[in-house]
């Protein structure tokens, strides 16, 4: 059981960071040897996960992803590199931004290759919402990646708007 954590504590962007590192092999390849996307999403997934977790020392459950944007194919045999960190929260959800790079090291490529913001909710020990730290960028390289992440989603947000009307 974890303990309850005050209210009004803090934690940075950079306690939350994650980035985890796979080989694209056979068992996650589509028929033209290239990522499923189910299995892209489920590493975005854990990757937020953990991020979540690091920032609130806590339990968590997704509660959102925002589309995700696929813009370059993963390859068998690519190393992709999912990296992750908290951008925002709310009361008791944490956002989190969500980048894949896809890196071919034989032909020294590295590009980006898929991107998404997620949002989880922090649980108690009774499984119930609970709060979240406040979240706190105490340096200008943390606190540049917040306003990046920010403004990415504010756009893609605004961009989803003007093709519904």
């Amino acid at each position: 059981m974890q303990a309850q954590q005050p209210v009004g504590e803090t934690s940075t962007l950079q306690e939350s960071y994650t980035e985890m590192s796979e080989i694209l092999m056979p068992n996650d390849t589509n028929n033209l040897g290239r990522a499923l996307g189910g299995s892209v999403l489920h590493w975005m997934d854990i990757c937020g996960a953990i991020a979540s977790r690091r920032f609130s020392r806590r339990q968590v459950v997704t509660a959102s992803m925002d589309h995700v944007d696929f813009i370059q194919p993963i390859e068998l045999g690519d190393v992709v590199t999912v990296t992750g960190y908290v951008f925002d929260t709310g009361e008791t959800s944490i956002d989190v931004k969500v980048d894949v790079q896809v890196e071919r090291p034989s032909d020294d490529l590295t590009e980006d290759a898929a991107a998404s913001f997620f949002s989880f909710v922090a649980l108690n020990a009774d499984e119930r919402p609970t709060n979240v730290p406040s979240l706190e960028c105490p340096t200008n390289a943390q606190e540049e990646l917040r306003d990046i992440a920010l403004e990415q989603r504010r756009e893609r947000r605004n961009a989803v708007a003007a093709t519904a009307e």
